[in-house]
């Protein structure tokens, strides 16, 4: 019997409108593979809509809080139903930029220092020398982010900041902005993500011609290789499964060649045709179709 696939997607975070897209392209790769889909647009019943339709797999292409920070993988264990992507502490770890970073360091990858603070706090006094980095502790797609330059009057989080009641402060990182994805513990290769917008922002990412990627990124082949092996080790650490994304800053101010930063790792990633993972898979020799069967075929609950 074919192989049912239910492919979640919508969700009521931040990035619902990204995930819609994700999913609708994974729906109609799958179809492509062979497999029957239906497309779930995933609301607070999603429970019984799950219940009542008994897939065989589910695929996750939800993006944000819900679908990508351990909720929606929990509730699948509950249900039975096997699902695409990390398990339940892989996604909670991962989407929680500070919890993460502490692991990946003391598993000793390189990642930029920051500090944790309440919204109100920066309306009072810079807490890191400009320039820095504000993000949502637990969101993606850039949702949130922003860069306090020398000279900019002080950000008014405390007035303004509608993602939670933490704020991470993370120095910024001169140089270029690189990505790699990892399927089933294996890195795919490295691209380079250059944008006239002056960092990879929301919009330098969903809107047409907001960015450019480079792959094979032009980087000398020890940085590859360092690269490469920080996303691959980054995966191990948290306990990923399926395939991820890890997003690098190359600091070239210094001396030698550069020094990778890993910023963040996403357990979720786009999945579009066009998105980095399916780019790099593509790169690979793995067509869209292919790379979503893989998924599909490694689906699992947690142990």
């Amino acid at each position: 019997m074919t192989t049912h696939v239910a492919v979640l997607m919508g969700g009521w975070s931040a990035e619902s409108d990204v995930s819609l897209a994700s999913g609708q392209a994974c729906a109609s790769a799958l179809r492509a593979a062979g497999f029957r889909v239906t497309e779930v647009r995933v609301d607070r019943k999603v429970a019984t809509r799950l219940t009542d339709l008994r897939p065989d797999v589910c695929f996750n292409a939800l993006h944000g809080p819900i679908g990508e920070d351990g909720s929606m993988q929990g509730l699948l264990n509950v249900l039975g139903i096997p699902y695409t992507h990390s398990g339940v502490q892989a996604s909670a770890l991962a989407m929680d930029k500070p919890r993460a970073k502490a692991v990946l360091a003391r598993g000793g990858l390189r990642c930029p220092p920051g500090i944790v603070c309440a919204p109100r706090e920066l309306a009072d006094a810079h807490s890191w020398e400009p320039p820095y980095v504000i993000k949502p502790v637990n969101q993606g797609s850039s949702v949130g982010v922003r860069i306090v330059r020398p000279g900019d009057n002080l950000p008014a989080c405390g007035l303004s900041w509608e993602w939670g009641e933490k704020v991470l402060i993370e120095p910024y990182i001169p140089g270029r902005e690189l990505t790699v994805g990892v399927l089933d513990g294996e890195a795919l290769c490295v691209t380079e993500i250059t944008s006239q917008r002056g960092f990879y922002d929301y919009d330098a990412k969903y809107r047409p011609g907001g960015s450019v990627h480079l792959l094979p990124a032009p980087l000398v082949d020890d940085v590859t290789r360092e690269i490469l092996a920080m996303a691959v080790r980054a995966h191990e650490l948290l306990g990923c499964r399926g395939v991820t994304r890890s997003d690098f800053r190359l600091d070239e101010t210094g001396p030698g060649t550069g020094n990778p930063f890993l910023l963040e790792i996403n357990t979720q990633p786009g999945m579009t045709s066009t998105s980095l993972v399916p780019e790099q898979a593509a790169h690979c020799g793995l067509s869209f179709p292919e790379l979503v069967s893989r998924l599909v075929e490694s689906a699992q609950c947690d142990p």
